[in-house]
């Protein structure tokens, strides 16, 4: 259950984006309930993500998603079209969401500027987690009504890889149930050591 919900004024198909993303800001409070500074940073095994490293790689990733949205959203008010319901993902927003949906069926490697550099402390990152969580909410207010399934982005992780602003909304908050999934793993094995 959420701490707040969507209203009715949003999109059926924007609202769930809305609520998927506030779903997944209290699964990351849930998860570092209770829990220590050391089991934070403590990776479960050596070449594995720690909590702090999983919940990082979000904010790294909600922070270059940013911009790459706001320049579709301009993009889509200068088209001066409507968006015309349902929403649909293309078929490279579907692929990649069917891939990354936890529990996964494959482990994906991920990009150099997307590996966090350093542990930072646990109230620092979720207080980053949080505003970024505030700062996609926002955007999608701003997308409300655009052509989302007209407006291509470039996807932050490869140049080569290319999808409309729709399938981008989709993606995030499937990208973080991934790494809020390994990061309840990694908490899981470590309480158990």
């Amino acid at each position: 259950m959420s701490v707040a919900t969507v209203g009715s004024d949003v999109a059926p198909e924007l609202g769930q984006i809305k609520q998927e993303l506030l779903d997944a800001r209290e699964r990351a409070r849930r998860l570092s309930e209770g829990l220590s500074d050391t089991l934070w940073a403590t990776a479960p095994a050596p070449g594995k993500w720690s909590i702090a490293e999983c919940v990082t790689h979000l904010n790294i990733t909600s922070e270059r998603y940013v911009p790459i949205i706001d320049d579709a959203i301009r993009e889509g008010r200068e088209m001066g079209t409507k968006a015309a319901p349902p929403l649909r993902r293309d078929f490279m927003g579907w692929l990649l969401a069917r891939m990354l949906e936890p529990p996964y069926r494959m482990r994906m490697r991920t990009t150099a500027p997307f590996v966090p550099a350093r542990i930072e402390p646990m109230a620092d990152v979720l207080e980053r987690f949080d505003y970024l969580q505030g700062e996609l909410l926002v955007r999608i207010d701003r997308a409300q009504g655009l052509p989302l399934e007209r407006l291509r982005v470039v996807s932050p992780f490869n140049a080569r890889v290319k999808y409309n602003l729709y399938s981008a909304l989709k993606l995030i908050p499937v990208h973080q149930r991934r790494h809020l999934w390994q990061a309840e793993q990694v908490r899981a094995a470590l309480q158990n050591a």
